[in-house]
């Protein structure tokens, strides 16, 4: 953006539009688009997504009243290349946000977050199968997170 550009916008509110005929606002607050935004921007801003979800793995079991219970173990990435992986139990019943699980690691390696993930989805499993579910959820393995982040890296949002 060049510099005239820049002292013609009307966020900074110097001097007016002379091609549209419009003043510039008084209070930076007007140039606002809505009354709930955090920041103000002259310009349509394209939000990142905060997380991407990688994998998921579900394992049924029973609490410890004997109720129904479904654990969701995930990895996902995060902005800073940053790798996650969290465990939530009976998501369908929180009223908390689904991302707001236990985070159970975070760091760099994709390997060190496949070695987190299956660890507590073994644990997950043989509570599970205690309970007398079968317990047999398939492990996360390394070429199902490459797919999706290869799509990632390459402008496609992995799905």
């Amino acid at each position: 953006m060049l510099a005239d550009d820049v002292l013609r916008d009307e966020l900074f509110g110097l001097r007016p539009l002379k091609e549209k005929g419009e003043r510039a606002p008084e209070y930076v607050a007007n140039a606002r688009h809505g009354a709930s935004l955090l920041f103000v921007y002259s310009v349509a801003v394209k939000v990142a997504k905060p997380a991407w979800r990688f994998a998921e793995r579900v394992v049924e079991g029973r609490d410890d009243a004997g109720a129904a219970e479904r654990v969701v173990i995930w990895i996902d990435r995060r902005p800073g290349a940053l790798w996650t992986v969290g465990r939530t139990v009976n998501p369908q019943l929180a009223t908390v946000r689904y991302d707001d699980g236990d985070g159970l690691w975070q760091g760099y390696e994709l390997n060190d977050a496949l070695e987190a993930a299956n660890a507590a989805l073994e644990d997950d499993c043989v509570v599970s199968e205690d309970d007398g579910f079968d317990g047999l959820v398939r492990p996360f393995r390394r070429d199902e997170l490459l797919r999706p982040l290869e799509r990632l890296f390459f402008g496609h949002p992995a799905t």
